[in-house]
């Protein structure tokens, strides 16, 4: 005996699901698996290859496509259906598998683990540290953390609860140990705590520098870049308007750490004195004609305010030339 399926139930499996809830109703669509991360960053542009089916369902389990009196009501009624789709696409939430998500979870830490990698280095030799390295180091961070977190919430329940048993002495110490602490404390430094599949690779690996630099599980420091300066000689000798590099500023603020030195560059000097006081280590300098160049490298952080001073001290006439990015000595 023949059985008679419904007109609109459409069988699929294997699939990748994004949902999204609208007017009242949740939609969803039908996706290869890995295809849509890679339509959202750009890499696949070919819709019909992230598609299993062109059509939105209200559940793609039981096959059940969505009628198109819900998807007038929910998105409008001139809406395209493909307009629908690509909304659904790219705002709605991507629905995988443990194993997927796994898997997905491990690419991101993979490739966070190289760029941190590739930027940052021991700051007595100027080497990279391995990839497996790093994420040795990351991994103390995130254990690290988790005892931190632990230990908060117990120290908090303790003293909670010796206040309501009535242990006043008890809660009282709880209240002088918070007293006692020091007021940088209530900025906490940098802390990681893993990767997640929600943010992007390129700022996780940043978040992972700040945490690796703050708490130095091992020796690291940013690769310094290396640049190119130049100057129109005549306004080397002038005077320059007394301030500190802004960077640099931010940056012991926060580490929590006052150079007196860092005085010194913010009581002015010479154009060519403020410009050198941004450059770590010369390379070379020299004059050629009306023009004075300066080959050095630089620490990322002081990038910006070495460009700032040198397009206003010398009204766009001066330049701020990247020859690299990240210099490094590659190790053993």
């Amino acid at each position: 005996m023949p059985i008679n399926q419904p007109s609109n139930q459409i069988k699929l499996t294997n699939v990748s699901l994004v949902r999204m809830k609208k007017g009242k109703k949740r939609y969803e669509i039908a996706c290869y698996k890995n295809k849509v991360l890679e339509y959202r960053n750009g890499t696949e542009t070919d819709l019909d290859n992230v598609l299993q089916i062109p059509a939105v369902f209200l559940s793609v389990s039981k096959g059940q496509t969505a009628p198109t009196a819900d998807l007038a009501k929910s998105f409008g009624a001139k809406t395209a259906l493909n307009d629908i789709v690509l909304e659904i696409l790219l705002k709605g939430e991507l629905q995988v598998g443990e194993r997927e998500r796994a898997a997905q979870l491990e690419r991101v830490h993979a490739e966070v683990v190289d760029i941190v990698a590739g930027k940052l280095v021991d700051p007595r030799t100027k080497r990279v540290y391995t990839a497996g390295m790093i994420d040795k180091a990351l991994a103390e961070l995130s254990a690290a953390h988790g005892h931190e977190a632990q230990s908060t919430t117990n120290f908090s329940v303790a003293t909670t609860a010796a206040g309501a048993n009535g242990d006043s002495s008890k809660a009282e110490e709880g209240k002088e140990e918070e007293n006692r602490k020091p007021a940088a404390s209530t900025k906490p430094l940098p802390g990681w705590t893993g990767v997640v599949t929600t943010r992007s690779a390129k700022s996780q690996a940043l978040d992972a520098m700040k945490a690796l630099i703050a708490h130095q599980p091992i020796p690291v420091a940013r690769a310094r870049m290396r640049l190119r300066v130049t100057c129109p000689a005549a306004l080397l000798k002038q005077a320059a308007k007394p301030a500190a590099p802004l960077s640099q500023q931010q940056q012991k603020a926060k580490d929590g750490e006052d150079h007196p030195e860092d005085k010194d560059k913010a009581k002015g000097g010479t154009v060519k004195d403020r410009i050198l006081s941004y450059i770590e280590q010369v390379e070379r300098q020299d004059v050629s004609g009306q023009e004075w160049e300066v080959f050095g490298f630089v620490e990322p952080g002081a990038f910006k305010g070495l460009g700032e001073f040198v397009g206003a001290e010398t009204k766009g006439r001066g330049t701020v030339e990247v020859l690299d990015m990240a210099v490094v000595h590659d190790g053993d």
